[in-house]
């Protein structure tokens, strides 16, 4: 009579046969698709869709100050690198209208090459696994209600505004203390 191990083992041969001494073909891994893992494909879509939205907003936001600030900043010290002395207005035009194309040309390089970077990085696997277990925390979050928001901060605002008070009340009566004893030569009101 078999025992238990054997009869839990199917018995596989080339021949098909029963050998038991045979050992089973192993499933082969699966193969990965080709294209599948591309520069412009997105790692794991529609999973952590508003922190990768938030991601991607703040980071275009950067990348936009940065341009706006060459933009602003890059043609005046172009201008003052390539311009002549004693240049008439023409050159002067000329320097000008030269200095804006290349600071075009600098800010358009900046968005392709930060916003590569910018795609680059959120959807490598690490970084788009770390936005999307954001996203799914903040699914576990308890928001509190609205009338608890606004109760808290009625609170808040009433601290602030009993603190203020006493904090002033502290300050005048040490104010008319140290003109009393002739530290402060002017009173506080």
């Amino acid at each position: 009579m078999p025992s238990v191990k054997d009869r839990e083992r199917p018995m596989v041969t080339p021949n098909g046969g029963g050998d038991a001494d045979e050992p089973r073909p192993h499933p082969q891994p699966p193969q990965r698709q080709p294209g599948r893992h591309g520069f412009f494909t997105i790692y794991k879509p529609g999973q952590g869709y508003w922190t990768r939205l938030g991601t991607a907003i703040g980071s275009t936001l950067i990348i936009l100050l940065t341009v706006h600030f060459l933009w602003t900043n890059l043609p005046p010290w172009i201008e003052q690198m390539i311009s002549l002395r004693g240049a008439t207005v023409e050159q002067a035009a000329a320097t000008r209208a030269t200095a804006r194309n290349v600071t075009l040309g600098i800010c358009v390089g900046t968005v392709v090459g930060l916003g590569t970077l910018a795609w680059w990085l959120m959807n490598r696997p690490s970084n788009a696994d770390f936005l999307i277990a954001t996203d799914s925390e903040m699914k576990k979050v308890n928001w509190t209600s609205r009338k608890d928001l606004i109760g808290s901060t009625k609170v808040v605002i009433a601290f602030m505004f009993l603190i203020a008070f006493f904090l002033f009340a502290v300050d005048v009566i040490f104010g008319y203390f140290f003109y009393m004893i002739d530290v402060l030569k002017n009173k506080p009101f």
